[in-house]
């Protein structure tokens, strides 16, 4: 799969392209459904398939201050298109001259000028232009004008219940990481690098990976069962501690992540830790030998859920 910006035209072999248009945070299965149609028309027409996506979010340049909410990267979300049969990802850089563009500008310079789009796929409350001034409707009649079919996915449910990255961010928040697995149809995963720590965990028979939380949404602080990607591929059991690690000073927000039966040097690699289970919130302990017998409990816990 290649990987564009809107910065120059698209290729040549890839203009005439039907596009997945959207945020596709998350990459949930609305979101599937959205670029599922896209590589499903394409297929059937003969012409290539491009998931069109943005960053920043709209949501950060709108509303710079506004807390962590991000589901996934740009890299998480170009493996997770690739394998869901894409031929291009494209990222719109949404900066002012984006944010300033009307929805026919938009329409002109981004999916014709740029993409050279035969057909756009979005979801039912998909927006555009300056101010949210354009809407599905409004994306149809410029295709009519410009040279393109649009087409709406409407909303898919799952057991009664919309999907939507608002209700896998509440599940998240409130400690459910299976509830926002089954949205996901994937555990949510941070993906970043292992950091060099203080290493009081190794003092204490948990050698961790430690990794900072960068721009993702905060789940709930806590104790959790997860699983590590390696940069190798391997894939690894392990209990992970999320939050601010109340009985050591000073307070540090991190994921720190011990696998289990695994000795190696993670330092500076690129790991991804899924949330498999939510075990407890987090708990300051009068001791290091309580924090000791406590992680004993956490990681017969984890090897529990895990298997």
């Amino acid at each position: 799969m290649e990987r564009l910006d809107n910065g120059s035209p698209v290729p040549a072999h890839l203009r005439g392209g039907i596009v997945a248009l959207g945020n596709f945070d998350g990459f949930h299965l609305g979101h599937q459904a959205v670029a599922g149609r896209a590589i499903a028309r394409a297929r059937a027409e003969g012409r290539p398939a491009i998931v069109a996506t943005f960053d920043p979010h709209p949501k950060r340049f709108f509303q710079p201050q506004s807390g962590h909410f991000r589901l996934t990267t740009l890299d998480q979300r170009a493996r997770l298109f690739a394998a869901a049969g894409a031929d291009a990802m494209l990222v719109f850089n949404f900066a002012s001259a984006m944010a300033g563009l009307s929805a026919r500008q938009f329409a002109e310079q981004q999916l014709i000028a740029i993409i050279g789009a035969g057909g756009v796929i979005t979801g039912d409350d998909f927006t555009f232009g300056k101010g949210r001034e354009g809407d599905v409707a409004t994306l149809a009649a410029l295709g009519g004008a410009l040279g393109y079919s649009a087409e709406v996915v409407p909303p898919v449910a799952l057991d009664g219940e919309t999907v939507s990255s608002s209700r896998i961010r509440q599940y998240l928040g409130d400690g459910d990481p299976r509830g926002a697995a089954r949205l996901l149809t994937r555990p949510f995963a941070i993906q970043g690098p292992v950091q060099h720590g203080a290493k009081l965990g190794r003092q204490l028979g948990y050698p961790t990976a430690n990794m900072d939380l960068a721009n993702y949404l905060r789940p709930a602080y806590g104790i959790y069962a997860v699983r590590g990607r390696l940069a190798d591929g391997r894939m690894l059991d392990g209990v992970a501690n999320l939050g601010i690690r109340p009985s050591i000073e000073p307070p540090v927000e991190l994921l720190e992540s011990y696998f289990f039966d695994f000795a190696g040097d993670l330092y500076d690699q690129v790991i991804e830790i899924s949330l498999i289970d939510y075990l407890r919130p987090e708990a300051k302990f009068d001791s290091m030998e309580a924090l000791k017998v406590q992680m004993d409990a956490d990681a017969a816990k984890a090897r529990a859920a895990l298997a």
